[in-house]
């Protein structure tokens, strides 16, 4: 018997530029197949990074009335939608009489939050004056709108915060949550987290950083993670949530169970506000930290999805933290980065990443890391290049690291009684 409250997943939910439900996420991630292509939402033909990973088949009137859909930023939507199907996928519904509200919290993660919204109103102030800009502004944009709309919409009564660790958002938010399950302060949570900055102002502010491919005569394989051709990284958007819940509460409820949440680490590179520690130690430190905190040794670990952007600077960096946690064993790991694949979902990458993850516990395939065709120097391990791979995986480790030196990494194992 454990000495602590267990916490599983018994909920997820995705919109992504894969698709906007698990299934056909998961099925067209083995597959292979890109979710980046030329820019639609707006005209980018004088930007020099003219491609992203949008959802393009998220339409907000499937989810949203008119007068809903106006008062949500599009970071807030998807994280709504994204809540909504995690939760209903739980087997719970809106009222369910079997959750107290009061023991049922929510945590999420944006890096950004509503950009969009602040684009919109700062032209409204500019161009109309004061007097003409929405009400709604600050409730938009806010980063803890996505908390406070999905409790609202659940009743989640417990604990309901938003973190904000640019790229490591989602993971850290998840993290919190793990804890607030242990702790005993509640039973369930929902938790993730939501991006939606494939702005004008967002890529236009990333690609002043060169941050970006400029890959524009090849979207789809630009995004290219541990490969010698790799440019920067593909701006994306989504939302990916889940429901933890304390393992005995889901057990009574016989809800079924798509893997345990094993353990978390978190840590700070200290070091530079946009590149990471070159060596790698502020990952190391996290994964190190979210091995012990799983009572997990290294060698135990079947696959790690890896942050993996695309950048010359970060994808050596995380092999090196890699190799300096798993040694020798670092050699047989399964590696892929979902990012070849969506592009880089900001604050939203841990959550949508998560689902992956668990996904390959549950199916025993490694998604492939797509456009790997030349291994880049330092990247010698093996990242899942171009085809995905059958492997039974017991446990994994998903990791996140963002501008500002946050580093955060998650454990998670095939459930057993």
């Amino acid at each position: 018997m454990s000495d602590r409250r267990r916490v599983v997943i018994t909920g997820m939910g995705l919109i992504s530029p894969l698709g906007n439900t698990v299934d056909v996420f998961w099925e067209r991630l083995i597959a292979g197949q890109s979710g980046i292509a030329p820019i639609a939402s707006f005209d980018a033909s004088l930007y020099g990074t003219r491609f992203g990973g949008e959802a393009r088949e998220y339409d907000p009137s499937k989810f949203f009335d008119k007068r809903e859909e106006k008062r949500l930023d599009r970071f807030a939507q998807l994280a709504v939608c994204a809540a909504k199907d995690a939760f209903e996928s739980s087997g719970y519904r809106i009222g369910d009489d079997r959750i107290d509200p009061t023991r049922f919290g929510v945590i999420t993660g944006s890096g950004i939050g509503g950009l969009k919204e602040l684009e919109e109103q700062h032209l409204r102030l500019i161009n109309k004056g004061p007097s003409k800009v929405s009400a709604f502004t600050i409730p938009k944009l806010m980063t803890n709108a996505a908390s406070g709309n999905i409790s609202i919409m659940l009743g989640a009564r417990g604990p309901s915060t938003a973190v904000a660790t640019a790229c490591a958002s989602a993971t850290n938010a998840m993290g919190d949550a793990i804890y607030a399950i242990r702790r005993g302060d509640v039973d369930i949570m929902l938790t993730g987290g939501a991006e939606a900055a494939l702005t004008p102002l967002g890529m236009s502010a990333f690609s002043a950083m060169k941050a970006l491919s400029e890959r524009n005569d090849e979207p789809a394989r630009a995004s290219r993670p541990f490969d010698r051709d790799r440019d920067g990284f593909v701006m994306g958007e989504g939302a990916g949530m889940f429901v933890f819940e304390e393992l005995e509460h889901a057990k009574r409820r016989g809800a079924q169970i798509h893997a345990e949440v094993l353990g978390f680490g978190t840590s700070a590179d200290a070091y530079h506000i946009t590149q990471p520690e070159e060596r790698g130690l502020g990952a190391a430190q996290a994964l190190r930290s979210a091995l012990v905190d799983s009572r997990v040794r290294p060698e135990q670990v079947d696959y790690v999805n890896a942050h993996g952007t695309s950048t010359p600077l970060g994808d050596v960096a995380e092999t090196l933290a890699i190799k300096s946690v798993f040694g020798a064993h670092a050699y047989k790991l399964r590696i892929s980065s979902t990012k070849s694949a969506i592009g880089h979902l900001l604050g939203a990458s841990g959550g949508v990443e998560l689902i992956a993850t668990v996904c390959s516990i549950r199916n025993s395939v490694i998604h492939p890391t797509i456009n790997l065709e030349n291994p880049g120097e330092g990247c010698d391990l093996n990242y899942t290049p171009l085809a995905a791979q059958d492997a039974k995986v017991e446990i994994a480790v998903s990791n996140s690291f963002g501008f500002g030196g946050h580093n955060a990494c998650v454990v998670v194992a095939k459930y057993k009684s």
